[in-house]
């Protein structure tokens, strides 16, 4: 793309199911005996991954009479070809969660080496030892991991070194069906993760929420199909609600709700950015007058989410003051502010991270930091995207910077932002394609 920055985004756009939900949704569909419909599903390329490795698996895909309805129908679950399900998951971490269900419905489950962004080691250990505990068997292959389950899943005490997402939503998927009771210790509580909750539920699983991060889950012998309508992606509201901070714009991101997004709102309003919730909806916009410098720590639910703060910090390259970024959930996630100090601003990035008074997360040990000063003029320049979030912080960056900027590898982005270039076209953004 490029880009022409200099042009307030303004309008309105849609936000439709979370990516961090709606695969994970999709996944589900294994457990049950019948089929299943998910509503308000978004169409990004993780969604048509894993779409695709369900229909190695035998399920039956079909869209209802509106485009965000699919219907899944697992029926004739069977095993799949183990190169055909490295070539679908290449670009998706989302195989490691098929493990659980495969288990049950086949007996055996293979993993590829897992794709993704690349912003961080993102080891699988927590979900193999998870699955072990369950009684998996799991054999490491060169092309892969194959696992088994001689003797079934029994449930299991399980609890995780980190509240892990992934590694909870692997619990949930291997201990609805597994016999007996699991008591999952040190979970992660995302709203996602609730929605999964839901999901289940719905199903006919029996899943207890505890205080302080206990998850109880029962085994059932046999789990229905759903209905359910899945939760808005907090990570691209957030994304535009940066946006239209950055480019002095105004934006109303629909089908966002307050609730979930409380913690990103009170940062967005001590930077100086404004907002209205209404019922279908959230306005976000600059009301005028200097950015102030923040400092955010990020964190799991209900911390600040780590893939609100990418966007965010191209907002703060314009603050007047220094504000700081302690990331404390992925080891390797300031490579975008390579490509915003080229275009002028001044990021440094502390890569063992900075020991501060007033901390309220716990220091982690491979943490990092990343102290913007500002408020500095961004000029054009040609990026590459490295990430999904990075990569969208990149778009907000040309948008904002003097001259015409080259985004390229922007394929990426369309992993979790829905149709995003039409968005960018409704909100008027000056850019054009180049072949």
């Amino acid at each position: 793309m490029i880009i022409k920055g200099g042009t307030p985004l303004k309008g309105r756009i849609e936000v439709r199911g979370a990516k961090n939900l709606a695969t994970k949704a999709m996944v589900a569909t294994l457990l049950g005996k019948t089929p299943s419909v998910l509503r308000n599903v978004p169409n990004i390329s993780d969604v048509r991954v894993v779409a695709g490795l369900l229909a190695l698996h035998g399920v039956l895909i079909t869209k209802g009479e509106d485009a965000d309805e699919w219907h899944f129908d697992p029926s004739n679950v069977e095993v799949a070809h183990k190169a055909d399900i490295d070539a679908h998951a290449g670009s998706s971490r989302i195989p490691i969660l098929f493990c659980g269900p495969l288990l049950h419905r086949l007996g055996e489950a293979f993993i590829p080496d897992l794709g993704g962004c690349r912003i961080g080691d993102r080891p699988i250990d927590f979900h193999l030892d998870a699955l072990r505990e369950f009684g998996a068997v799991v054999e490491k292959l060169p092309s892969g991991i194959s696992l088994t389950a001689p003797n079934g899943l029994k449930g299991a005490n399980i609890e995780l070194p980190y509240p892990s997402v992934g590694a909870t939503e692997q619990v949930l998927l291997t201990a609805v069906l597994a016999e007996g009771q699991t008591e999952l210790r040190n979970a992660a509580i995302e709203p996602e993760i609730i929605d999964l909750i839901c999901i289940l539920q719905k199903m006919g699983a029996i899943i207890s929420m505890e205080p302080n991060r206990v998850i109880l889950i029962e085994g059932v012998d046999e789990l229905r199909g759903y209905d359910h309508k899945a939760i808005f992606d907090r990570n691209e509201a957030a994304s535009w609600a940066a946006a239209a901070l950055a480019t002095k714009g105004d934006i109303f991101v629909g089908g966002v709700r307050q609730e979930e997004m409380m913690t990103f709102l009170n940062a967005y309003r001590k930077v100086g950015g404004d907002f209205d919730v209404h019922d279908d909806g959230i306005r976000f916009w600059h009301p005028g007058g200097d950015l102030k410098p923040v400092t955010i720590e990020t964190d799991v639910h209900p911390g600040f989410m780590t893939d609100w703060q990418q966007p965010l910090v191209v907002a703060l390259t314009q603050a007047n003051g220094t504000s700081t970024i302690h990331e404390t959930v992925y080891e390797n996630r300031f490579g975008f502010t390579d490509a915003l100090n080229t275009m002028g601003a001044n990021i440094v990035v502390h890569p063992n991270g900075l020991s501060e008074a007033g901390r309220r997360v716990k220091r982690r040990e491979f943490e990092q930091a990343a102290v913007i000063t500002g408020p500095t003029p961004l000029t054009a320049a040609d990026v590459v995207v490295p990430d999904l979030r990075g990569g969208f912080s990149h778009l907000i960056a040309a948008m904002i910077a003097e001259g015409e900027s080259k985004v390229s590898n922007i394929g990426i982005i369309a992993r979790g932002y829905e149709n995003f270039i039409e968005k960018l076209r409704l909100l008027g953004a000056d850019f054009v394609f180049e072949a």
